[in-house]
């Protein structure tokens, strides 16, 4: 944050509107969410224009695109795309899981829900979306969420699809996959609450972990984050492109001092969108959008809206507090553990097994992944959860010594688990081995003892009992 200047002096104004990608099929048909599908099988172009929205007007950043006179190609394929998508088949009525989704986050934000959830048109005319619109509704409004610089009002709630992402540009055409296209995402919009740089960033912290607290997409690609930025004298930016956190704290910086310069030099600040660069500058993307690019949606019926039924899930926050205090975790590894997608899978563990320690469960869910790829340089991702839960229930059983953990978990995901292979010594073998061990080297430390017996025994033996009896015999 820049400390010499005083953004309350200079009528610094900002919000922020976050897009994140829910974990369910598409919104309006039942498509599966899948992005970067492979191997497309399908091609079609398009020309779009604009039509007049409620206002009896053509939005403004509509008859920008219009005016560059392109055409738009597409390119989709059958195992996540459908007519739907091509605009030859109207809409599905509205996914309503990612309807509960947004409803759940809503309340998380202490937010007011709409009576009724009616869907409407928002005039696109880029080729992100192949009938000249993109599907969006507002679901509830005026929450708030609390930050260390005060309250931050939410101003609106919505669900609305995902746009085709563009793969290739040219004078002529802009070609898009659809793969993305329709996939359900919530947007939250804040009022203009924000009161610097920094607190940008942490407003966008609490948002994307509410968020994380849902049932929503992870991964590159799956949030995106817009910022709406002015000054006094100055105009209404809005500033696209987010994908890194870390950026916004700059790129709010350099904006304002581009502001400031431009009222120095006695310059015209139009309202417009533009799109964050890696330098942190911002570069002219179009005319700021205004209300004639909305009109109802007549194909999708409206839906009542309701927070009856709905489960909340517990804060990413909450669950930090909760392994620290009642599993006895540290906090960098309860914080990683939350922040994962591992977390339910720990609370199902910690359930069923009776004879392992919560810090334990959480490491061979969380550290041992990363020690395995930084040791070895296997990626463990694809190992399902119930292979998880199969190696802690031989674990739990006694079946399999905690110290054979990395190599047991290298050996499901190559395929190659074999029990056999780590089937322990009896406790009657295991005191003669370590007996052994101390008169056959006389003199020799308890380190290095406790390291030949578990070089012999690899994956064997519990290094924790070899200690033990090395200090009970030596």
């Amino acid at each position: 944050m820049d400390e010499k200047k005083d953004y309350k002096k200079i009528g610094f104004r900002c919000g922020i509107e976050i897009h994140q990608q829910l974990d369910t099929h598409k919104l309006f048909c039942k498509c599966p969410s899948i992005v970067h599908d492979n191997n497309p099988d399908i091609t079609f172009t398009r020309k779009l224009r604009p039509v007049a929205g409620e206002t009896g007007e053509i939005d403004a950043a509509a008859m920008h695109e219009v005016l560059k006179g392109k055409y738009y190609a597409y390119e989709a394929c059958s195992t996540s795309s459908c007519l739907v998508e091509m605009d030859e088949e109207p809409p599905h009525p509205i996914n309503e899981e990612a309807v509960r989704i947004v409803l759940e986050a809503a309340q998380h934000m202490n937010a007011k829900i709409v009576d009724e959830i009616q869907v409407m048109r928002k005039t696109v005319i880029d080729g992100s979306n192949v009938s000249g619109f993109q599907r969006t509704a507002l679901v509830a409004y005026n929450g708030h969420i609390e930050t260390s610089k005060g309250i931050v009002r939410i101003q609106s709630i919505c669900v609305e699809e995902d746009a085709a992402k563009k793969i290739e540009t040219t004078k002529e055409y802009t070609k898009y996959r659809l793969d993305r296209l329709g996939i359900p995402l919530i947007e939250i919009a804040t009022d203009p609450d924000i009161k610097d740089p920094e607190h940008a960033k942490e407003v966008a912290e609490k948002l994307g972990m509410i968020l994380r607290s849902t049932k929503v997409k992870r991964g590159i690609g799956s949030i995106r984050q817009d910022v709406n930025i002015s000054i006094r004298g100055g105009a209404r930016t809005e500033i696209k492109g987010f994908q890194d956190l870390k950026s916004i704290q700059k790129v709010i910086e350099k904006e304002v001092d581009r502001q400031i310069e431009l009222i120095r030099k006695g310059k015209k600040i139009n309202q417009e969108v533009r799109k964050a660069k890696p330098d942190f500058t911002t570069s002219f993307l179009r005319p700021m959008p205004g209300a004639a690019r909305m009109y109802p949606e007549t194909d999708v019926l409206p839906v009542k809206a309701s927070f009856d039924g709905i489960e909340m899930s517990e804060l990413i926050e909450d669950k930090i507090k909760r392994y620290v205090g009642k599993n006895k975790i540290s906090p960098d590894l309860a914080k990683a553990l939350a922040k994962s997608d591992k977390a339910d899978l720990f609370d199902n563990a910690m359930k069923k097994f009776k004879n392992l320690k919560s810090p334990f469960v959480a490491e061979t869910l969380v550290s041992a992944p990363r020690e395995i790829r930084r040791k070895y340089n296997i990626d463990i991702s694809s190992m399902a959860d119930k292979d998880y839960i199969k190696i802690l229930d031989y674990i739990d059983k006694g079946m399999i010594p905690k110290d054979a953990m990395l190599e047991v978990m290298i050996d499901f995901t190559k395929g190659k688990f074999d029990i056999s292979k780590y089937k322990g010594i009896s406790e009657e073998d295991l005191e003669k081995e370590v007996k052994d061990a101390i008169i056959n080297n006389k003199g020799a430390s308890t380190g290095a003892l406790m390291g030949m017996i578990m070089a012999k025994f690899r994956g064997k033996v519990d290094g924790k009992r070899v200690m033990e009896l090395l200090n009970k015999f030596s």
